[in-house]
């Protein structure tokens, strides 16, 4: 999501400008999951970034990196994998952990798993619009000339956006705390060491070919009667 940055100084103007978009902007990415509630906000990155560049800059795997995630496995179509998974568009890399729709399907397996997977890529669409709607202050331009000023406005949106979700019993996720080990010597170098191939499995392709094929085997047999309800 982009914030119009009104009062952008005009050496920065440049960085923060983009074609597709009017005037000067920063950008927001958010995870967020069907009850709206947005589990991750990273804001701050030019407008004129596009969306690898902004996911190449974001802590969204830090904590897994880190190896102080909490564990999600899952298992579909018979096949156990070991981290979740977030849907994307096609701009995003071939990672193991990001599942995009394909790009022009020819046989119908793949379109019904299309409309799915863009189906609940709407949420985040949806969190946008109600998080603009609860705050007219981020659908109007940003008129601040502190940059840091206008981030701690959009994370307390955040975080107010969760707290009336909450407040109104609209939250179905299940979210504890999690003791997370003490940084010990011996534990940081254990993390290092590990660190890199953690690395290598969220970037990994086969696997994020194979969760795709899984996923679509998946939603075909999910409701046969859809096959042809939203085929005509």
């Amino acid at each position: 999501m982009h914030w119009e940055w009104k009062n952008c100084p005009v050496a920065w103007q440049g960085q923060y400008t983009r074609g597709d978009k009017k005037g000067t902007s920063i950008m927001l990415e958010a995870v967020a999951s069907q009850d709206l509630w947005i589990w991750h906000g990273f804001f701050g990155m030019a407008g004129a970034k596009n969306d690898i560049n902004v996911l190449n800059a974001s802590p969204l795997f830090n904590s897994i990196k880190d190896g102080t995630a909490p564990p999600s496995p899952f298992d579909v179509n018979g096949h156990h994998y070991d981290r979740g998974y977030y849907p994307g568009d096609g701009i995003y890399p071939d990672w193991a952990m990001l599942v995009k729709a394909p790009h022009s399907p020819t046989d119908e397996t793949r379109k019904k798993f299309k409309r799915f997977q863009e189906s609940a890529r709407k949420d985040i669409e949806r969190a946008f619009g109600v998080l603009e709607g609860r705050f007219a202050m981020l659908k109007t331009p940003a008129r601040s000339l502190d940059f840091n000023k206008i981030r701690r406005h959009m994370y307390a949106c955040l975080v107010l956006h969760n707290m009336i979700q909450e407040n109104n019993g609209f939250v179905i996720g299940r979210r504890e705390e999690r003791m997370i080990e003490r940084n010990t010597p011996r534990r940081l170098q254990r993390d290092l060491r590990d660190r890199d191939a953690r690395v290598k499995e969220i970037r990994d392709r086969q696997v994020h070919r194979k969760l795709e094929a899984d996923l679509t085997e998946h939603v075909w047999n999910l409701s046969p009667y859809f096959h042809t309800a939203n085929d005509e």
